[in-house]
């Protein structure tokens, strides 16, 4: 679908372009936009194999498990319909330190690790679970103990200057999704079971 999308905003500019006489500044756009994303990425490979690294290390270390260990009991209440010992508590378990220790790309294979675990528990397969939504609005929000890499890479030292509003803003964000998302699933009209019936 995103494909569609993105190949309908490219045709719709190309479009418009040739219609106003626009299609040189169009065509100089498209060039110089796709330079910025290669000098952008290229600037990136080194910032994300670091925090990549220091990943490893942290999960070699313990230090990961130790952030695991302290989150697990916010879990459990989080994700009452996932058992405490199932693969899919463990990964989102995971998921969640690696986005609190800002590594966010770190984070991702564990996310859609965590998303496929959680699809096996699923009664009904082409809807989400309670515990999927959850998932989602925290992975979305989370909370940054430490900015990001990218964030860090793309700003320098002038990112040391937003660490406190960062913590600030993604704890209140994660708490607004957490309510927001457990408000909804209390509501009948969003209830997943088959057998709930309209008034």
């Amino acid at each position: 679908m995103l494909n569609y999308i993105w190949f309908g905003m490219i045709l719709i500019a190309v479009v418009v372009g040739t219609i106003t006489g626009n299609i040189d500044a169009v065509t100089a756009a498209a060039i110089d936009m796709a330079k910025t994303a290669v000098t952008i990425s290229i600037g990136l490979i080194g910032i994300m194999a670091l925090w990549l690294g220091v990943m490893k290390i942290a999960e070699d270390s313990g230090l990961i498990r130790i952030i695991a260990r302290a989150i697990k009991p916010i879990t459990i209440r989080l994700f009452p319909d996932v058992p405490p010992d199932h693969p899919a508590m463990g990964s989102i378990v995971l998921n969640m330190a690696a986005n609190i220790l800002g590594l966010g790309n770190a984070a991702t294979p564990l996310g859609l690790k965590a998303m496929e675990e959680l699809q096996e528990l699923n009664p009904e397969k082409d809807t989400a679970t309670n515990a999927m939504c959850t998932f989602l609005a925290i992975n979305t929000s989370s909370v940054q103990l430490i900015l990001p890499a990218t964030v860090v890479g793309l700003m320098g030292v002038v990112a040391n200057q937003i660490f406190i509003t960062t913590i600030i803003a993604t704890g209140f964000s994660t708490i607004a999704a957490i309510v927001a998302v457990k408000s909804l699933e209390k509501m009948k009209r969003f209830a997943i079971t088959g057998d709930t019936e309209d008034d």
